[in-house]
């Protein structure tokens, strides 16, 4: 089966398990409606065959608006969190859409119901619970399939530099996305492979490479390259009418969000810093305080019994307190459970690295699953960290980092965070700096409320599987 078609066939698949899960919710809001007698005794409802119309309604409007939500498009790679966001915005709009189609159409003509307002209540928050889990094992079956090579996109490569070989290792960890890296092309085009993959040819000869090796998407990994040579392989590229992706260079470095403007008619790129400011400050804030002060509440009891265990495994404090760097670079004392030993820096300053002899026995379990950040909850309440934000660091490594780093200052520019984008990306312990850096850098410049929601959410679920904590 070629890839058009396979792709057709799933997203036909999709809107199938869609209409399917809407319906069934309705059908059970129906059968709820007529069980539960609240907030008062069903009347005038009827058989159910009678609301086949508001049925079809409701289906046809729901389908429509995830349409024209672009969610019947494919995408490679879809946060849960985003998902079921994206799922309730289209249900709830599709909902209330038909209700208003339903009182405009079937007014005084034959079809015409009086229906209870509960059970469409109850058909919408049904809708997105089984849409939610329909879509859910549709992303599991499509990734089993990619990986056992139905539907995947046939990709080349441009670039055989460092940007084009981690490229290559990412698609190569990823086999759900459904990617096959049929090989390279580079400058020179000579005979090899990189790290296993064949070089096919020169970067002149794409259109040739794309139509000899039925070339599904092309990347071009060339950061460096001028923006002259981008558009002229773009210009390439497209002789195959292929899909084409860029690694990013400047906006990339630049993390912030780019708008199309104009000047009098002339077109000018208007680079937008999106940092906490005003209202979004206060509103951050807010967020810090009424979810900061409810988590140190529910947690309370198991600090508590951290502590106890602390201090009757090992002789010291039971706290660990050190100097971080904070937003705008100032100090601040960062509050720990001690999870080393009493006289782990007797030698000075050390970066934890996997099965670091300095943790004790109880150091291992509460890092692993993160309990030894739970004090700094109280630098969130004093105002010293937020909830997200860039993970501090010491001043003696920021100091280093600052040297090396380009642009690592300014991930101070917001307050360091008890979690961070770069963390629920797998970025924690002894991991790159310079990439976390980079992620910390989109996160500053591309702030919102649900994008620290996303990630406090995220972060419960990588701490049960991450194994970077150390």
């Amino acid at each position: 089966m070629n890839r058009r078609r396979s792709q057709a066939l799933f997203t036909v698949a999709l809107v199938v398990i869609d209409a399917t899960m809407v319906a069934l919710a309705f059908i059970l809001g129906y059968y709820l409606r007529r069980a539960i007698p609240w907030p008062a005794d069903p009347v005038n409802i009827v058989e159910l065959s009678r609301y086949t119309p508001l049925l079809a309604v409701q289906v046809l409007s729901v389908l429509t608006v995830f349409f024209f939500n672009r969610l019947y498009h494919q995408t490679r790679a879809h946060s849960r969190v985003d998902l079921v966001y994206t799922i309730f915005s289209g249900v709830s709009i599709g909902t209330m859409l038909s209700v208003a189609i339903s009182a405009l159409i079937f007014k005084n003509s034959v079809f015409e119901l009086d229906y209870p307002r509960v059970m469409i209540v109850y058909a919408w928050l049904l809708a997105i619970v089984f849409v939610t889990f329909g879509r859910l094992a549709h992303q599991r079956i499509l990734a089993g399939l990619h990986r056992r090579g139905w539907g995947q996109d046939r990709v080349l490569i441009v670039g055989t530099g460092e940007v084009g070989q981690m490229i290559l290792q990412r698609i190569r960890w990823s086999p759900h996305l459904g990617y096959q890296v049929v090989g390279f092309a580079d400058g020179s085009g000579g005979p090899g492979d990189v790290l296993g993959t064949p070089v096919l040819g020169k970067m002149d000869d794409l259109p040739m490479l794309i139509d000899q090796h039925h070339i599904d998407e092309v990347i071009i990994a060339l950061p460096e390259a001028t923006h002259r040579e981008i558009v002229r392989l773009i210009s390439m590229c497209e002789r195959g009418k292929v899909g084409i992706k860029i690694f990013p260079d400047v906006f990339q470095i630049m993390a912030t969000e780019v708008t199309i403007g104009d000047l009098g008619g002339l077109p000018l790129l208007t680079v937008r810093d999106i940092a906490l400011r005003g209202w979004r400050l206060s509103l951050k804030r807010a967020m810090d305080i009424i979810i900061g002060s409810a988590l140190l509440v529910l947690l309370s009891p198991l600090m508590l019994l951290t502590a106890l265990l602390i201090k009757l495994e090992s002789q010291g404090p039971v706290f660990y307190v050190q100097e971080r760097m904070g937003m705008d670079a100032r100090p601040f004392k960062m509050i720990k459970f001690r999870s080393m030993r009493n006289d782990a820096e007797e030698n000075g300053p050390g970066w934890t690295v996997s099965d670091d002899p300095r943790r004790t026995r109880l150091g291992r379990i509460i890092r692993r699953l993160s309990v030894d950040e739970l004090p700094q909850l109280v630098n969130v309440l004093m105002g010293d960290m937020s909830l997200v934000g860039p993970r501090p660091e010491r001043p003696v490594y920021v100091e280093a980092f600052r040297q090396s780093i380009p642009r690592y200052m300014d991930r101070h520019r917001e307050k360091a965070g008890l979690t961070g984008w770069a963390q629920v990306n797998g970025l924690r312990g002894d991991t790159s700096i310079a990439e976390r850096t980079k992620y910390d850098l989109w996160y500053v410049e591309n702030w919102s409320l649900w994008l620290d929601i996303k990630i406090l959410i995220r972060t419960v679920f990588r701490i049960i599987s991450d194994h970077n904590a150390y």
